[in-house]
């Protein structure tokens, strides 16, 4: 099986881009995040025309939102809300074999790395540390956690960890939030799994960088990560650098995984 995670920054107004990553990933699942579309305007229709019929959707109207996309039936599982807010930032399906994936949009945190001067910050450590109990308290199996995590936890994971070690994303607490997060269920960074460091390795860029690829400044946001029950399973991971120089490209890029189901 080949499961792939994009945030695809609207999906309405990346219907044709959704159409060429099917294409070159080969993917049997889709995950999205930022689909920025509620339930009722999400285009089921013309996703199904894909060949991916089966939808768990969560919509949110303007931003946020997350999907998974299916070629075969899953069934839909535990999906939370988080920090008391509804804001649909989290989907289970359920695969072939009982095994739970969950599709996570975590907050981006806002320009200022303080929780107490910036509430957006706060909001994103919380969010992780509720994911962290949550796992803690969620008997151990078969898991795959994909999404955009908005924190790029290693050094090969930015352009410039000197520049960046004071910036959203990057900060220490924020890669020692994730860590254990990692730790609670002892999840294994699939990406990292296949490439391993010193390669420095990405998955976002700004709008910002007029050009492409230009400086090459980006940031390893997007994630793929296994329990160790699954971890055998692995078979390989992709990269699809090149959709961030497409027409009218998601400021992500997508994330592939195939794995033994």
């Amino acid at each position: 099986m080949r499961i792939t995670t994009w945030n695809i920054n609207s999906v309405r107004l990346r219907l044709e881009q959704l159409a060429r990553v099917i294409e070159e990933t080969r993917c049997d699942v889709i995950c999205l995040q930022e689909i920025k579309a509620q339930n009722a305007d999400f285009p089921a229709d013309e996703i199904a025309a894909l060949g991916f019929p089966h939808q768990l959707v969560r919509g949110f109207k303007s931003y946020n939102g997350v999907a998974i996309l299916s070629r075969t039936p899953l069934e839909e599982g535990d999906s939370q809300d988080w920090c008391g807010k509804v804001d649909q930032r989290h989907v289970v399906g359920i695969l072939p074999g009982g095994v739970e994936l969950h599709n996570f949009y975590v907050p981006a945190g806002g320009d200022i790395p303080d929780p107490v001067e910036n509430d957006k910050f706060a909001h994103k450590l919380r969010f992780i540390t509720e994911m962290t109990s949550w796992f803690a308290n969620h008997k151990p199996g078969k898991q795959i956690l994909v999404g955009d995590l908005n924190i790029a936890p290693r050094e090969a994971d930015v352009w410039s960890h000197k520049q960046l070690v004071k910036a959203v994303s990057h900060t220490p607490v924020e890669v020692e939030h994730l860590d254990s997060l990692m730790d609670v269920q002892d999840w294994v960074d699939a990406v990292r799994h296949f490439i391993p460091e010193p390669e420095q390795l990405y998955s976002w860029w700004s709008y910002r960088n007029r050009t492409w690829p230009g400086s090459d400044r980006g940031r390893r946001l997007d994630h793929i990560w296994v329990t160790p029950a699954l971890k055998s399973a692995l078979l390989g991971i992709e990269l699809l650098r090149d959709a961030r120089g497409w027409k009218q490209p998601s400021d992500h890029i997508p994330v592939t995984v195939e794995i033994a189901l």
